[in-house]
C-alpha cells in the first residue's frame, strides 16, 4: 500500500508527465496482496515489504515450495550495504562483488518469479 506517495499514468493522469497523490488511484490500481495485507504489513518496514517477503518464505516452506527468493539472493542483496560502506571508506574505489554461485548463476533455475521473456 502507498503511504502517500506519488505516481504519474500515461493515459489516465490529468496532466502528461505530472506526478500526482496515488491515493485517488489506489482502489483501481494498488496490488490485490497490497489491498488484503495492508493492515498486517504496515510497519514492518521496508514500507510494508519485509512483511510479504517473509510471508513468501513462510508460505514456500509450508507448501514445501522453492521460495521466491534464494539464498543467493538474500546473500547478493544483504552484502550492497557492506560492500558500500567499504568503497566508501576507500575514498569509493570499486569494490569486487562476491559471486555466492561460484559461476553458477549462468545455469542456475530463475526462480524469482521472473522468466526469460523479460
Amino acid at each position: 500500500m502507498n503511504d502517500g506517495g506519488t505516481i504519474y499514468i500515461e493515459g489516465v493522469s490529468p496532466e502528461s508527465h505530472r506526478w500526482e497523490d496515488f491515493g485517488p488511484y489506489g482502489e483501481r490500481y494498488d496490488h490485490p496482496l497490497w489491498k488484503r495485507y495492508a493492515e498486517r504489513a504496515t510497519g514492518s518496514g521496508h514500507g510494508g515489504m519485509d512483511f510479504f517477503v517473509m510471508n513468501a518464505f513462510v508460505e514456500a516452506v509450508k507448501r514445501g515450495v522453492e521460495p521466491p527468493i534464494d539464498v543467493y539472493d538474500a546473500a547478493a542483496w544483504s552484502v550492497i550495504s557492506p560492500l558500500s560502506e567499504q568503497s566508501i571508506a576507500m575514498g569509493s574505489a570499486p569494490v569486487r562483488f562476491p559471486d555466492f554461485t561460484r559461476g553458477k548463476w549462468v545455469t542456475r533455475n530463475k526462480i524469482f518469479g521472473l522468466s526469460d521473456e523479460f
